[in-house]
């Protein structure tokens, strides 16, 4: 069992956003912002990249990809932190009041969750367990994170790390939001090309362990908790973030959309990135074997 310390700061939060206008009170031009990103979601509810992962080395792929948009996923949200808090001495209070309680909430369990096991860690760490329990390979995101560590620019890092190249498109395009420096359009990013899709994303790969049960159970564990945070807590908060960031300037809301389509054709890019790299080691894997093959 989890332990309950976040459901209990979540109850409280929940009270405070019942508080708040529902998004679409502020965050409304003359075309809603969610009405113009149906077409995009539904694309990613309803991409095939799903559907491929039917064995492990399919979901080796998957996630040999996916496990960097998991790490730029805690690069958008500790953005966001540095941005609404003060992280930095002598502290200073900030402006945004409800959205600082808001991310300092979520950064608190995507960055220290309460683990099954009784201990605490990070839902990126998480991923990298259920990548070893899997057997996929961690050798490029490690090599990352060194690089990174080492003072080597993201993109950089990127490409020395022989990172898949959809992965590496997928990170350059976060972090050329994260560079604009703008909280509205990062927190769109989040919210609207993430916290809100990703539930919807991840139901789709949850009957995995009727399949493969010895080999993804912390993967599955990560796909559940996400669904059910993501979807029941970090979605409305995210949302509201959103709408305090906007409020009513026109200027920030066409950015906000502009920046969350941006991510969610992101989105789509790695997915099929992922399927073609899927289709390739399927299509080599059986020319081996028949090359293999000798007739007697």
């Amino acid at each position: 069992m989890r332990q309950n310390g976040h459901n209990f700061l979540a109850s409280n939060t929940a009270l405070l956003l019942k508080q708040q206008p529902p998004l679409t009170a502020t965050l409304t031009t003359s075309h809603d912002i969610h009405q113009l990103l149906q077409p995009l979601r539904k694309h990613l509810i309803e991409h095939p990249v799903y559907d491929r992962i039917q064995t492990l080395a399919q979901l080796h792929v998957y996630m040999e990809h996916h496990v960097f948009a998991v790490w730029d996923f805690m690069s958008l949200i500790k953005s966001l932190q540095q941005s609404l808090t003060c992280t930095t001495l002598p502290w200073l209070p900030t402006a945004n009041r409800l959205s600082r309680r808001l991310i300092n909430e979520i950064v608190l369990c995507e960055e220290s969750d309460d683990g099954t096991d009784g201990t605490y860690h990070s839902h990126f760490e998480m991923y990298l367990c259920a990548m070893d329990q899997a057997g996929a390979d961690t050798g490029p995101i490690n090599r990352f994170l060194n690089l990174v560590r080492s003072g080597v620019p993201v993109s950089k890092s990127l490409r020395a790390a022989k990172a898949p190249v959809p992965a590496e498109w997928f990170v350059n395009n976060s972090w050329r939001i994260i560079e604009s420096g703008k909280p509205h359009m990062i927190a769109a990013a989040f919210a609207l090309g993430r916290e809100e899709i990703i539930p919807e994303m991840f139901k789709s790969l949850v009957d995995l362990q009727t399949r493969l049960p010895q080999s993804v159970s912390i993967f599955i564990d990560y796909l559940e908790r996400h669904i059910s945070i993501d979807g029941d807590h970090h979605t409305p908060m995210a949302l509201t973030m959103l709408r305090e960031l906007c409020e009513d300037d026109e200027t920030r809301k066409a950015e906000a959309e502009a920046a969350a389509s941006e991510s969610l054709q992101a989105r789509i890019k790695l997915w099929d990135g992922v399927v073609k790299e899927i289709d390739r080691r399927t299509t080599s894997s059986i020319t081996d074997s028949c090359t293999t093959y000798q007739p007697v």
